[in-house]
């Protein structure tokens, strides 16, 4: 079962910046800065008393604010994950798509299995470090061929 990614607790650590605990056994920092100031909607949330009154949705299904302010869950994964240099799903899906790999030659340039790429690939599971080194190898090494 895909087991999708949830926030189980959340700490303000600095001005727009979070410690976000995940249902993956995973602690991730988040700089909100360029999302904040990206987004006029996210404004208010450039003001420090209201930054540090967020709370974990219900469900943790995302981070709730004051004023109905709200990001999901997902995309904070994908943006924790991002900015641990840690491989997105999306960036697994342009490396596939960048070699000209389908699941099945990805699987085996990887030694792993057809699933488990599959998985990466949609985000249903993490993608663990060593899988992101195993792709840079794998290029470097066709490459030098």
């Amino acid at each position: 079962m895909n087991k999708a990614p949830l926030i189980t607790a959340v700490q303000v650590t600095a001005p727009l910046h979070l410690l976000i605990t995940w249902n993956r056994a995973e602690t991730l920092d988040c700089d909100l800065t360029t999302t904040i100031n990206r987004y006029a909607a996210l404004a208010p949330l450039a003001d420090p008393a209201l930054f540090s009154q967020v709370a974990v949705e219900e469900w943790g299904h995302g981070l709730d604010w004051p004023g109905g302010l709200d990001m999901g869950a997902d995309r904070l994964y994908q943006l924790c994950r991002e900015q641990a240099g840690l491989f997105s799903p999306v960036a697994f899906d342009g490396w596939i798509k960048n070699n000209q790999l389908s699941l099945s030659t990805a699987a085996e340039a990887l030694g792993m299995t057809r699933r488990m790429i599959a998985h990466y690939r949609s985000g249903s599971r993490p993608i663990p470090k060593t899988v992101q080194l195993a792709c840079i190898g794998w290029e470097t090494l066709k490459k030098a061929a």
